[in-house]
């Protein structure tokens, strides 16, 4: 099926640009999205013909689609219930991100059993239908740019329906060593890399994740690599891999971290912690991946080695709840609450709490904590790239010093200029926020400067573009 009407450049995610949900009257509200993908359909201009697919996430995007309301240039397919959520939690949350992650406790997972069998055919059907929607709305020769883990499956898919078309995969995650890898069914395994590779470029956020991935590829499906490790070909079909490494927005972060409600929170932030305190901030989800219990018991560790900072610091810590509908995510974000309540109660004192904890989603706050911060601490198990890393040096006021693990995409660009840690192990952590709690002012500043530079060198938009412009390379 080839058509010559339809759109020229296409994206396809799990979440799109815009949700909807039902008023207490029975209407439908829309509330648009922000992120990478929004900035770089903005930048290629409203006639490009662009379309962007994504799924009905709730009850309120399933009812738009019924009722055939859609933003101009977008696509909402309607999935299931069921299916969506054996395909999104089932496969997608509990399965391919524990693995590229490395978060299985082996001893007693995973186990692939018939229930597994019944959620992976529900993620093929999911990866199905997005294949099935870009090819109705792809004109002859469109672009095509498929998002993230999710839809592993759909680039292969969809070379199948539309040969003409050329179709780039990136991966926001990162991905596992092939020994790791190897965990999955033999045929999964092959399926998910199969897929990815019926793409004509499948592109990751470092050289690491994209080494990783080639790697996994000859292992697995004993494919040829090419010589500088740059394109992977497999049956007859050459993928080339790309890497780009995803920035910050400094327009929009400095715009928005300097309108009025930040300023309040501010105000707020220094009277819960008080004004001559240090502070070490952390934001994140209470994400497995994020390592925030570690973070927490680093910090324990460096008020009992480091008794002069009691009273002189404070752990700001933003956990915001992250896929609670799993059982593991709910116990680990109470182990985070257990954890902070045991340090306040060992350590406060009548006029200091050592860790101020907030559970409840605020983007004003994040931004008002990253202009306070003195020392910001991302210390995640494995993470993709870590925006929270590049987005508090572009906001602060006074200058950061960044304790940062070197299991996080942004290590590759920042490391130069972190306190740099292994995520796991707490002495070096503790040690890690003191140097960084006594940098001089003047090194503090200059690395900054630096980590500033570095975090915004590929902004969202830069970054889109240049994942379209490489299909035409």
């Amino acid at each position: 099926m080839v058509k010559s009407a339809g759109a020229r450049i296409l994206v396809a995610s799990n979440r799109g640009p815009v949700t909807y949900s039902v008023d207490e009257t029975g209407a439908l509200r829309s509330r648009r999205g922000g992120g990478g993908l929004v900035s770089g359909l903005s930048a290629i201009g409203d006639d490009a013909g662009a379309v962007w697919v994504c799924a009905a996430l709730s009850d309120g995007d399933r009812e738009a689609v019924r009722q055939g309301v859609a933003e101009p240039g977008s696509r909402m397919i309607a999935i299931a219930p069921d299916v969506f959520e054996a395909a999104y939690n089932g496969i997608a949350n509990s399965v391919l991100w524990f693995v590229h992650h490395l978060l299985y406790q082996t001893p007693l997972e995973p186990v692939f059993d018939e229930d597994f069998r019944a959620q992976w055919a529900s993620f093929e059907a999911y990866n199905t239908a997005f294949a099935d929607a870009l090819a109705e709305e792809a004109a002859e020769g469109a672009h095509v740019l498929v998002q993230d883990y999710h839809l592993s499956l759909v680039p292969a898919l969809l070379r199948e329906r539309r040969p003409d078309l050329r179709i780039g995969h990136f991966t926001h995650t990162p991905w596992a060593p092939p020994d790791y890898y190897r965990m999955l069914p033999d045929d999964v395994a092959a399926q998910v890399l199969e897929g990815i590779l019926g793409a004509d470029r499948a592109a990751f956020l470092t050289r690491r994740w994209a080494d990783a991935f080639a790697a996994c590829c000859v292992a697995v499906l004993g494919a040829e690599l090419s010589e500088d490790g740059h394109a992977v070909t497999y049956r007859g079909r050459t993928t080339r891999l790309g890497v780009h490494g995803l920035g910050a927005d400094p327009d929009f972060l400095r715009e928005r971290a300097h309108r009025s409600d930040v300023a309040d929170r501010i105000a707020t932030l220094r009277a819960e912690t008080g004004a001559e305190r240090k502070l070490i901030v952390r934001v994140d989800r209470t994400e497995l991946s994020k390592n925030i219990v570690r973070g927490l018991l680093a910090y324990r560790q460096l008020l009992d080695e480091h008794p002069e900072w009691r009273g002189r610091v404070v752990h700001v810590a933003f956990a915001y709840p992250s896929r609670q509908d799993l059982a593991v995510y709910r116990e680990y974000t109470a182990e985070v609450g257990r954890v902070a309540e045991a340090i306040n109660a060992d350590y406060g004192t009548a006029d200091w709490q050592p860790v101020l904890l907030k559970v409840d989603d605020d983007f004003a706050r994040s931004l008002a904590a990253y202009r306070l911060a003195d020392v910001a601490l991302v210390n995640p198990i494995r993470d993709g790239m870590n925006l929270v890393a590049k987005e508090v040096p572009v906001v602060s006021d006074r200058g950061v010093a960044l304790v940062l693990s070197r299991e996080a995409g942004a290590f590759a660009e920042l490391g130069d200029d972190a306190f740099v840690v292994n995520p796991y192990d707490i002495r070096a952590t503790a040690a890690a926020l003191h140097s960084a709690l006594t940098l001089p002012a003047s090194d503090r500043a200059d690395r900054t400067k630096r980590l500033a530079a570095a975090a915004t060198a590929l902004p969202p938009a830069r970054w889109f573009l240049d994942q379209l412009h490489a299909l035409d390379d």
